[in-house]
């Protein structure tokens, strides 16, 4: 059921209408918790079960860490919680992978591991509603937020529907108090929720499946590579567009559901094509990932309190297991470590010449911030490439000369690609939101006719959102 598809708007309308008519808080709770759980329940409905167990378990050890007084008995539970939800995530998402490069180091040895008869399908979701369920436990633990007596509520918290599926990944504290205080449907937040939704799915089906994807899934087809670096270029920056456009576009379609009801989810991405540096980046991509890793394990394991090499190693291992959270593959390891190493340079620079990104002046400002960009839109390619040595291949025809010049789908993509560049930097500092706002409402209404009418009558071919299968 994605959120441009017929059978989510029929489902999202019931859902407003349901809200909107049930009476008491409490009632409406109940009917948002089921609501969530058949919207999950299109995906994969044997995989409820796991959601709720999930949830279940979490909800109770947070009870017994907050209750005991004793440290080592509080570290027992915790680690209760965490060899839980890493081990189920573990199993289904990296139990293939660990079995592959195990027998690929075993046969070195001339002992054979035998592939098992059995295959795990991927839950939707769940490296986000783990870390979500997670970062609750953690945050008890650390006395940051009071475990919830209500199950109901925490359960809710955890599945609530318009960002199970790829986030954003909400923190507790930021949604304890919209759980306690009454909220429903209103005009006031219908109306800023269905512009982010039309926003959203305008970046999703008009930009990121009808402009970008064709160019890309060509560029980085399994059994071919690009002809030449005018469409290495070409591919690589039309997956650049794509994976922003349509994440941000998920994004923005979430956090505009769960507006329409009441809800404020925090914001993922804040024009990220505009950072002025890596750190930059990561404070404007993926936000509530970048945050959850910095939190809960970059400062976890040291952060920046023990020394510069220290610090250089967290770096690089936060950004190598964030890549792993993004796949079991080499290729987004490699991803990851592009990552720590942009970082570290950045951060060898500040901490040994003085560098600052945002002392910059006009010019080398804006220098740096292509600088930052051009590596960014590199790295994107092992995340994209089917495999680490597709990835190394696909590098190298970026410096082959070919006389072909670029066909009419890739000038648009190269073009909306620079486009898109353009308006992050004019709007590095504001949102769409913030700018749709200040519109008057003629214009407002002309500028979602003209939203609406450009989705709809999108002649793209439609594709599943990019990071459900994260």
């Amino acid at each position: 059921m994605q959120f441009d598809s017929l059978s989510f708007l029929l489902f999202f309308a019931c859902v407003l209408a349901g809200a909107g008519l049930a009476r008491g808080w409490g009632l409406r709770k109940n009917f948002l918790l089921a609501a969530s759980y058949v919207f999950y329940a299109a995906w994969s409905p044997a995989f409820v079960l796991l959601l709720a167990g999930s949830s279940v378990l979490d909800w109770w050890l947070a009870r017994r860490i907050a209750a005991e007084a004793a440290p080592r008995a509080r570290k027992g539970w915790l680690a209760l919680s965490l060899a839980t939800n890493l081990g189920v995530l573990a199993l289904f998402k990296y139990g293939g992978f660990l079995h592959e490069n195990l027998a690929w180091l075993l046969q070195g040895a001339g002992i054979e591991l035998t592939a098992p008869g059995w295959s795990l399908v991927l839950p939707v979701g769940i490296s986000f509603y783990t870390f979500q369920s997670l970062s609750y436990t953690i945050d008890v633990y650390r006395r940051q937020v009071q475990p919830t007596p209500s199950l109901r509520d925490f359960c809710l918290f955890v599945a609530f529907f318009p960002q199970l599926v790829a986030g954003p990944i909400v923190r507790y504290s930021q949604f304890e108090r919209q759980l306690q205080v009454p909220r429903g449907p209103s005009w006031a937040g219908i109306g800023p929720g269905l512009t982010l939704l039309l926003w959203g799915l305008f970046l999703k089906v008009v930009l990121a499946d009808g402009l970008f994807a064709p160019v890309a899934n060509a560029a980085f087809a399994v059994d071919a590579l690009p002809d030449g670096a005018i469409a290495a270029w070409a591919g690589v920056l039309a997956f650049s567009g794509q994976i922003f456009c349509d994440f941000a576009g998920y994004s923005c379609c979430a956090i505009g559901a769960a507006r329409c009801l009441g809800f404020v989810l925090p914001v993922n991405f804040r024009q990220p094509y505009a950072a002025l540096g890596f750190s930059d980046f990561w404070r404007r991509w993926h936000i509530t990932l970048s945050s959850w890793l910095r939190d809960y394990l970059y400062i976890g394991l040291g952060g920046n309190r023990r020394g510069h090499w220290r610090t250089w190693r967290n770096l690089m291992l936060t950004m190598l297991l964030g890549g792993l959270w993004h796949g079991a593959a080499w290729q987004f390891i490699a991803w990851g470590g592009l990552h720590g190493l942009y970082l570290a340079g950045e951060r060898l620079a500040r901490d040994r010449a003085g560098f600052r990104p945002e002392a910059l002046t006009a010019l080398p400002a804006i220098g740096y911030g292509l600088f930052t960009l051009l590596l960014v839109v590199l790295a994107w390619i092992p995340f994209r490439a089917p495999d680490l040595g597709h990835a190394i291949a696909y590098a190298g025809q970026l410096l082959v000369s070919s006389g072909t010049a670029a066909n009419i789908d890739q000038q648009f993509a190269i073009g909306g690609f620079a486009a898109l560049v353009l308006v992050h930097w004019l709007s590095r500092r504001t949102s769409f939101e913030a700018v749709a706002m200040r519109l008057p409402v003629p214009a407002l209404a002309l500028l979602l006719a003209a939203l609406l009418s450009a989705t709809v009558l999108s002649p793209g071919e439609t594709h599943a959102f990019i990071y459900f299968q994260f």
